[in-house]
């Protein structure tokens, strides 16, 4: 994982149109008013006893958290934006926009800044704990529910 390459990507995010409708884009997943991007995903640890899935998730939250620091230069002091009662909200059968409700299954929280009328995130993705973490950047123009 690069820092400027990640740069590159929220900034080319920022630049680019809002597609119609949900599907694949070339850094990860895009629909009507956002963009998500997988700046980076790690192995998978069906065999891990722990050790090694905890070593990347600290790498993975540091990267984020370095990222954020750039980023904190450019847009001021984020927001940290906890997804955990978006989460239970869409359980209970409310509506939740996309891609907030995509987010709320596997990252706990965000940080989270508004610029140029759009918003931009960072986060730290894993839906389940054999699975990668994904560090994912976020640009929509949805507000946060």
């Amino acid at each position: 994982m690069t820092t400027a390459r990640h740069l590159t990507t929220i900034d080319l995010l920022r630049s680019r149109p809002f597609p119609g409708q949900r599907g694949r884009s070339d850094v990860g997943d895009s629909g009507p008013g956002y963009h998500i991007a997988e700046l980076g995903t790690s192995e998978e640890f069906w065999d891990d006893d722990g050790t090694r899935r905890a070593l990347v998730e600290e790498q993975y939250e540091a990267e984020r958290d370095a990222l954020a620091v750039l980023l904190t230069a450019r847009w001021g002091e984020p927001q940290t934006f906890s997804l955990w009662s978006v989460f239970d909200r869409g359980m209970a059968g409310e509506e939740i926009p996309d891609p907030w409700d995509f987010l709320s299954s596997s990252v706990p929280d965000l940080h989270l800044w508004r610029a140029d009328g759009l918003w931009i995130a960072l986060g730290v993705s894993q839906w389940d704990k054999e699975l990668p973490f994904q560090l994912l950047a976020v640009v929509t123009e949805t507000d946060p529910p």
